[in-house]
């Protein structure tokens, strides 16, 4: 029997690649059928202690008598959740920020839960350097050493935020899969945090899965007076499905979790006054709200099923629907976590 989108949105294990924050709020993601997400669990730029903090209020969340939500350290955990009616959490990180030097750190927190953590953000630290940095320096020596540590621990290795060669590099240094949980097609669309040719099949290479975004400025073509639209995102799934396949595509909304918009305009504020080569250009044509950061269709996990139904009129099989929205990631954490 075909089933219809809503239908397939239901039926279907969903696993968003990035939520970039949330307030605990989970209708959303339970009204989008959402079964577990990679959620940044702290701040951006946060450094031992703050990310510590942040780490114990989720923690403590996930053990509330009433909690909607469930920690996720092994992917049988996301079939308890989802079988529990629970959005499953994988605690991440967008920046190894709080381990400095002291690789040490890895196993304190995997021992906490983070099972996903990106290795920079944007800028350089210690392990390499971001996508905005315009040196393109690598990954340090440290970086392949953080990197062995946390394929020998199971902690999966994000490489959405970080600088081309850097990206190569470590992708050629894991001996697990590496995720890009949140990113677009540079072939595409020329935005510094979209990824070339090279770094989306050597993720593919390692086994690793590319989560394809609706945030609008890796969507975007640069025209100022037209907004970027779910046929641009298409385009970006498109092109990197036709690369890698479409066993390495997943998606990565990289949208908040929250009961009010407005609570993330903090987070708006700081990436536009931070990181102005990522998105002032896009600012200055559509505004720095985050509800013009998404495509013109989807601006909310509840309007993902309009994707899924995008996918079957242009004739993806119900199995490549499913392995997109959820299966092929799912693929990757059980070899990088094991168990």
């Amino acid at each position: 029997m075909t089933l219809s989108a809503a239908e397939l949105q239901r039926d279907a294990t969903i696993l968003d690649g990035l939520v970039f924050y949330s307030d605990g709020d989970a209708s959303s993601l339970k009204a989008a059928h959402v079964d577990a997400v990679n959620l940044t669990v702290s701040h951006f730029e946060a450094d031992f202690e703050e990310t510590a903090d942040q780490v114990a209020g989720w923690l403590a969340r996930f053990q509330a008598p009433d909690s909607e939500w469930m920690l996720i350290e092994k992917v049988a955990d996301l079939h308890r959740a989802r079988a529990a009616g629970k959005v499953g959490v994988i605690m991440g990180w967008q920046n190894m920020r709080p381990i400095g030097d002291k690789l040490e750190r890895l196993a304190f927190f995997h021992r906490l839960g983070l099972r996903i953590m990106q290795l920079t953000y944007n800028r350089r630290n210690f392990l390499g350097d971001g996508c905005l940095e315009p040196e393109d320096g690598g990954l340090s020596g440290l970086g392949r050493m953080a990197i062995a540590r946390m394929n020998e621990l199971g902690i999966a290795l994000d490489l959405s935020h970080v600088g081309e060669r850097t990206a190569r590099e470590a992708a050629e240094a894991s001996r697990q899969p590496v995720l890009l949980t949140h990113a677009n097609a540079r072939a595409v669309s020329k935005a510094l945090r979209n990824k070339g040719d090279a770094v989306l099949k050597a993720t593919a290479a390692t086994g690793g899965v590319i989560g394809c975004s609706i945030y609008g400025p890796m969507c975007w073509s640069g025209d100022a007076k037209r907004p970027p639209s779910i046929d641009d995102f298409l385009k970006h799934l498109d092109y990197i499905a036709g690369l890698v396949g479409i066993a390495h595509v997943g998606i990565g909304t990289d949208l908040p979790a929250v009961s009010d918009l407005g609570k993330v305009k903090h987070i708006t504020e700081m990436t536009l006054n931070r990181f102005p080569a990522a998105i002032a250009d896009y600012a200055r044509a559509f505004g720095n709200d985050i509800r013009g950061r998404y495509i013109a269709e989807v601006k909310s996990h509840v309007e993902l099923v309009k994707i899924t139904e995008a996918l079957l009129k242009r004739g993806w099989k119900e199995h490549d629907v499913r392995e997109l929205l959820g299966g092929n990631f799912l693929r990757a954490l059980a070899k990088i976590w094991g168990g």
